[in-house]
């Protein structure tokens, strides 16, 4: 079953960096199995405090988005983002499908 990574972007300190990061970060994504969802800043803040930029990529499984995580790739971009930005990643399952 599908598992979805959400990453929530909370401060951006220098954005050329996080520009950066996101040049090498997505390849990564995709070369881990990774299928884009949705990225960039809310269009709407219904409820709460806005997170400033949030991604959601789809993995096959939760030990391909581990993978991708611990991938050589990714922690190149994660070592070029260094502290200019925070943030907040989570895996979530699917959901069930419909009955």
């Amino acid at each position: 079953m599908p598992v979805y990574w959400v990453n929530t972007f909370t401060s951006i300190r220098d954005p050329e960096r996080l520009r950066l990061y996101v040049d090498l970060a997505g390849p990564a994504m995709l070369a881990g199995g990774g299928r884009f969802i949705a990225r960039g800043e809310p269009l709407a803040v219904l409820e709460g405090e806005s997170a400033l930029r949030t991604t959601i990529i789809e993995f096959p499984d939760l030990e391909a988005a581990v993978a991708a995580y611990h991938s050589d790739a990714y922690q190149q971009a994660l070592r070029t983002l260094g502290d200019a930005a925070t943030r907040e990643i989570r895996v979530i399952d699917a959901a069930p499908p419909a009955e």
